[in-house]
């Protein structure tokens, strides 16, 4: 087992109505932006709830993040941000807008140009605090310090690493989503699979204890998944998988190997 240090200071708030929390745990002295995707939560309800949570709150709206949410789009919310003097961004929706929500957050306080954070995340020293509200699981963006984005103009895509963009606090309801395609559903799971594979597929013994954890999570899917194609409204199937999602690329099934 290699050495390793591990910090992971993500806040997980789980399960049922748990939206409603999130008002005890952003200061009423913020400026808060929300930052969406295409509208879906619109129709899931998840939108409402997360009005009526921050009813007492100031907050703005930034809506268009795209799926592999690129550059170009984000700079127009971190001009938003500025302009309004945003102080703490909340995601709401899937890995892309939680991805395309750390880029915002690192490059709002930035003073030159923000495409170096991606390039050189060693640049990054200081960030908006940010939070989210997950509505599909998948990629563990919820609880880690990765993201992915891409530039129209150059056709180019990275990723960027750090510990100041996990977010402070996740909120993750089962019941948001329900309302998925099943192709997402597949999607996420298959996602989430190769996330914990990529960690298992490494020395034989390494680590016995990532090992059984990797396996412990790969086994649960495999139970899952038939499950979900058929019915994704199993309020405890879904719990299983959207938690299963986050455990999967949050650091503790790499720890040592």
């Amino acid at each position: 087992m290699y050495n390793f240090s591990f910090k992971n200071p993500t806040k997980l708030i789980f399960g049922k109505g748990s939206i409603s929390k999130i008002s005890q745990e952003i200061s009423k002295d913020k400026k808060i932006m929300l930052v969406f995707g295409g509208g879906s939560v619109k129709k899931n309800g998840v939108y409402n709830q997360v009005a009526e949570a921050l009813e007492a709150h100031d907050y703005i709206e930034f809506w268009g993040v795209e799926p592999n949410p690129t550059y170009e789009t984000l700079m127009k919310a971190v001009l938003q941000a500025r302009e309004h003097q945003v102080d703490f961004l909340l995601a709401v929706g899937g890995g892309s807008v939680i991805d395309g929500t750390k880029f915002i957050a690192s490059a709002i306080p930035y003073e030159s140009e923000p495409w170096e954070l991606v390039l050189n995340d060693k640049t990054i020293k200081q960030v908006v605090p940010l939070a989210s509200v997950l509505t599909l699981p998948a990629t563990g963006s919820e609880m880690n310090g990765g993201a992915v984005i891409s530039k129209k103009s150059t056709q180019e895509k990275y990723a960027f690493h750090h510990p100041l963009i996990y977010p402070t606090f996740s909120v993750l309801d089962p019941e948001s989503c329900y309302s998925l395609p099943k192709e997402q559903i597949a999607a996420g799971i298959a996602d989430t699979f190769v996330h914990v594979l990529e960690q298992y597929l490494t020395k034989t013994n390494q680590s016995m204890v990532m090992d059984r954890f990797a396996e412990g999570l790969l086994l649960t899917l495999i139970k899952l998944a038939p499950k979900l194609m058929l019915n994704h409204q199993n309020y405890d199937d879904m719990a299983n998988f959207m938690l299963t999602a986050t455990m999967g690329l949050n650091g503790f099934v790499g720890m040592g190997v």
